[in-house]
């Protein structure tokens, strides 16, 4: 029995507002790269589906960046922590480790030769620092601010230059190596964001809160003027990024637009507009080969098109919350893959290509916690905005009349024949059936932890805080007590019913997972032990005879009902997170979800 990775589609970057999001390309031309929390995303260019994870940083990583050569990674983190790391093998081996100063990095440079790095951002003592890679000995000092240092670039033809843009609203200017502060620019007159020389060296190009671009001589620093006049955009520019042949040049603005400039005839081009809402403020952007990127606060990825600057050729969209539901559904014989999210996103991704989108309105407010389809082919989803919703997946739209407004917080929602929903809320066991509440159970000797609808419809299984399962019978529109539970070794935090309805599996925090025979009384048919920390999520193979469970351990396994010595192993699947979801695309192809942001899709082989 093995598994094998298959896919990996990766979280967005993770945006804030009124800070620019630095994106790294590769020199070679063929990836982009982006940070998400404690992960640095490699995707390739021309097929975004395709990408890597590097996830050995501590703390939340700000930035990275490919050194000129393309065989290394520099990413540096909100402690100061400096990793770089091996592009060229599948395991990113650790090349250097240092701290330059103490304090959030949050850009980094490299020498044309690969050999020196320059790092700024918030320092205690300094905000700067400029190292040889292989040992970390100083190459200069990056000193001239009063404030923190928002961007560093250095000019790639020799004699070697070093800028720098900081929230003092100077820019400064370094000769070099070993790196000498030379003098500071005093053309703006708010934060200056962003700093960045022109391929061949000739000039660079500094962007500031105040809309304006300063353009200087890349070998003397001399001023040259201004880039656009005195407002270049209607609100602060975050990012710039050069064409590989250094003639023009493209901003990204808190104005919701991205410019396309033409350096030498100081004008802009082509004005690529990307909406009206404030999640459509653009904070970073890319010139890569003939693609141009530009990063909303939303997070989406947008490859611009010249030719019609209204619409992009291609929207990368999403998560960039942790993801905490997964399901899995088939739409004209196509496997979809659904997922809901922290921040209340729902998205739905094609298994096969890894395309996706997210649905469309208004629609959760907080996290979704959990998922599941009914027999009308609608998303049933439950939300700690103390709603269920029923969305349609023809439309791909929430709808407004399609909300049933819960008494109190739902943990878990469940489907079954005949239109039948049932939520169980903190307190309160709710049965629904086409979308309206005809039963509420409360005044429980017990709190209600999960609960799920036997696939027929005759049965109501309920896990409690007391380590039992209650089982209802369901007639017509009610639950009826029949006085039947089951005895579990922990307090239930997630259960299933087999798609054929002839097992429930339940997980509890005893580390255990339960296998009930239900033809046989709801006997004991195995019970399955691996997991070191409290299993969490849970989801049966198409085949009825494997289930996959995910831990706080960093483990998923997946158990053979028959036989719980037969398992297999699937260890770190997330590295850095739990498996907050799982489910299955067919019976040899697993998917995981966790709180970096990503869905994995497994080949499983028994």
């Amino acid at each position: 029995m093995t598994y094998e990775l298959r896919h990996v589609f990766a979280g967005l970057p993770q945006m804030e507002r009124g800070v620019p999001k630095v994106i790294g390309g590769d020199p070679k031309g063929k990836n982009f790269l982006y940070t998400n929390g404690k992960c640095v995303v490699i995707r390739n260019i021309d097929n975004p589906a395709i990408a890597d994870i590097y996830t050995e940083h501590a703390q939340n990583v700000v930035v990275a960046k490919y050194s000129p050569s393309g065989f290394y990674i520099a990413s540096g983190d909100i402690t100061g922590k400096l990793r770089i790391w091996d592009t060229t093998q599948k395991e990113h081996i650790l090349k250097n480790e240092f701290t330059p100063f103490c304090g959030k990095i949050m850009d980094i440079a490299w020498t044309q030769d690969s050999q020196r790095i320059a790092i700024v951002g918030e320092g205690r003592e300094k905000f700067g620092a400029a190292i040889f890679m292989d040992t970390g000995a100083s190459v200069g000092d990056i000193s001239g601010h009063s404030k923190s240092i928002n961007s560093v670039d250095i000019k790639q033809t020799r004699p070697f230059r070093l800028a720098t843009a900081s929230d003092d609203t100077t820019s400064s200017y370094y000769e070099g190596p070993p790196f000498k502060f030379k003098n500071s620019k005093h053309d703006h007159n708010q934060f200056v964001n962003c700093v960045r020389f022109s391929p061949d060296g000739a000039r660079y190009v500094t962007a500031g809160a105040d809309s304006k671009m300063c353009i200087y001589d890349g070998k003397t620093g001399e001023h040259i003027g201004t880039l656009g006049g005195e407002k270049a955009h209607n609100g602060g520019i975050y990012a710039i990024s050069w064409s590989p042949d250094s003639s023009q040049l493209i901003s990204a603005s808190g104005d919701k637009t991205v410019k396309l400039w033409d350096v030498a005839a100081n004008t802009a081009v082509t004005t690529f507009n990307m909406g009206t809402d404030v999640m459509d403020q653009q904070l970073g952007c890319l010139w890569q080969n003939d693609y141009l990127l530009g990063i909303s606060l939303s997070g989406y990825i947008n490859y611009l098109d010249k030719n019609n600057p209204d619409r992009p050729i291609r929207v990368i969209k999403g998560h960039s919350k942790s993801i905490k539901c997964l399901t899995v559904h088939k739409s004209d014989g196509r496997p979809y893959i659904y997922s809901g999210s922290h921040d209340g996103h729902i998205n739905y991704w094609d298994a096969d290509s890894g395309e996706n989108e997210c649905f469309m309105g208004k629609g959760h407010s907080n996290q979704v916690s959990k998922m599941a389809f009914n027999e009308a082919d609608e998303l049933v989803t439950c939300s700690m905005d103390d709603t269920l919703r029923y969305s349609n997946t023809n439309k791909k739209e929430y709808c407004a009349a399609d909300v049933v407004k819960m008494d109190f917080q739902p943990r878990s929602v469940s489907t079954a024949a005949g239109g039948m929903s049932l939520a169980v809320c903190i307190g309160q066991l709710v049965l629904l059936r086409d979308k309206k509440r005809v039963f509420t159970m409360d005044n429980l000797t017990y709190e209600p932890e999960i609960g799920v609808i036997h696939p027929g419809g005759t049965t109501v299984a309920v896990g409690g805080n007391d380590e039992k399962i209650y089982l209802y019978s369901v007639q017509g529109n009610t639950l009826k007590d029949e006085g039947k539970t089951l005895e579990i070794k922990g307090t239930p935090t997630e259960m299933a019913f087999s798609n054929d309805g002839a097992y429930l599996a339940v997980i509890d925090t005893s580390k255990v997972a339960t296998v009930f025979s239900v033809a046989d009384g709801y006997s004991v048919k195995n019970t399955y032990y691996g997991h070191h920390a409290k299993p969490v999520s849970m989801a049966w193979s198409p085949d009825n005879e494997h289930f996959a469970t995910g831990g706080m351990d960093m483990n998923v396994f997946i158990w053979t009902v028959s036989n719980s010595d037969t398992r297999i192993k699937l260890p770190d699947c997330h590295r850095l997170h739990h498996v907050s979801g799982l489910a299955w695309v067919d019976e040899h192809t697993l998917v995981t979800a966790s709180h970096d942001a990503s869905i994995k899709q497994w080949t499983i082989k028994f």
